[in-house]
């Protein structure tokens, strides 16, 4: 599970089949104080693949900035470079996907679905350094 901000307008392609397939960068952003008080932000980036009907749904509603929550698992893969280098990447294979970003207008978003959000853990923290009263759950 994660929430955060699109790094990137999503990058959707058709596969053979009209199978839709959406790729973009995520960022998640943790932040504490150290022993000190001071305030540190760590920002982590993740490559989030979307199939099928999610997919279309980012390519329609998503756009840099965007904030969502992200469900779904970890899959690696690897493959040999052009020199025979052997290369590796981690995404996360998204199953489930809830729009985060306040609605400008009804008809130009879909309804924010907020069930099963109880179950996210701390929310203490605000992704990205949003104020607390502005999250949706």
């Amino acid at each position: 599970m994660l929430i955060g901000n699109l790094g990137k307008d999503p990058d959707v392609q058709f596969l053979e089949g009209n199978i839709a397939v959406a790729k973009f960068s995520l960022a998640t952003t943790e932040t504490f104080k150290d022993r000190a008080g001071k305030l540190i932000s760590q920002t982590e980036w993740h490559t989030v693949v979307l199939w099928r009907g999610l997919a279309e749904l980012a390519q329609k509603y998503l756009h840099k900035g965007s904030l969502v929550y992200i469900e779904g698992r970890l899959r690696t893969r690897s493959w040999e470079d052009k020199e025979g280098n052997k290369k590796f990447a981690t995404e996360v294979v998204g199953d489930n996907l809830i729009m985060l970003d306040k609605r400008s207008d009804s008809a130009s978003h879909p309804p924010i679905h907020q069930e099963g959000m109880e179950g996210l853990g701390n929310t203490d923290t605000p992704p990205m350094g949003e104020p607390s009263e502005d999250l949706p759950f």
